[in-house]
């Protein structure tokens, strides 16, 4: 069986990246982003973490069974990219749509 991300029941081996700013991103981007923690942290699985408050804006990722450190470098450059996204027209950015 595959596993799959819960952040309502996360395994010993999940972390989440909250980000210092919220973005309002698009589901394309939201995909984007899941893809660019996955990549970026060598995770097996990734989630947005969307706000509890607004469900337009992301807060972080959830990523579990990281194949690395989440160091400071690597938390900067997934908001970064966070960043980036929203600030494209739409939110979805990359012409993933």
């Amino acid at each position: 069986m595959t596993p799959t991300v819960s952040r309502r029941l996360p395994r010993p081996d999940c972390v989440e990246l909250l980000f210092r700013a919220r973005y309002p991103l698009d589901e394309p981007a939201e995909v984007a982003l899941e893809d660019y923690a996955r990549a970026l942290t060598r995770a097996a699985e990734a989630e947005a973490v969307r706000a509890d408050d607004d469900p337009d804006v992301v807060r972080g990722v959830h990523v579990c069974a990281l194949g690395g450190e989440a160091t400071p470098e690597v938390r900067r450059d997934l908001e970064d990219f966070a960043r980036d996204l929203a600030l494209r027209a739409g939110g979805s950015g990359l012409g993933w749509v």
